[in-house]
């Protein structure tokens, strides 16, 4: 079993995944980084300096005027986060549209590849007698 078990993680198909994840993770610190570092800030000056992860609504409990998200979760109370929801959809639309792209770029690639395969001139035939050229060949040497 244990072999199996080498056998199964040594197929380069589990290596693509677990480099996959991996860079996946890395990507995901990318992404909300831009999200919190560069998207946020802008769309914070158009909604006047109002920070979307920040942005709750108090359902129960008491929480002090102007206390952040987190500080409003750990005294407690249930928040309605609709900031910090506004802002997964954000990650995920981000996300997703750098996917598209790769994916994309990937299907270009394939298709260039393919159609420079479809562009190769087909392999000439062996340069030597046809069938034909024995066959009458072997008639010939008959007759004699």
């Amino acid at each position: 079993m244990l072999s199996e078990f080498k056998d199964f993680i040594a197929k380069g198909n589990v290596m693509d995944m677990a480099v996959g994840i991996i860079v996946g993770a890395a990507f995901t610190a990318i992404v909300k980084s831009m999200v919190g570092d560069l998207i946020n800030p802008i769309i914070g000056v158009f909604t006047g300096g109002m920070d979307f992860t920040n942005s709750y609504i108090v359902l129960s409990g008491e929480v002090a005027a102007g206390a952040s998200l987190e500080a409003a979760r750990e005294a407690g109370a249930a928040v309605f986060a609709h900031g910090a929801f506004i802002m997964a959809v954000i990650n995920f639309l981000i996300i997703a549209f750098v996917v598209f792209m790769l994916v994309r770029y990937v299907n270009k690639v394939k298709e260039a590849a393919s159609r420079k395969e479809a562009e190769a001139p087909a392999p000439e035939a062996p340069a030597g007698p046809s069938e034909l050229d024995i066959l009458m060949e072997i008639r010939d040497s008959l007759k004699k």
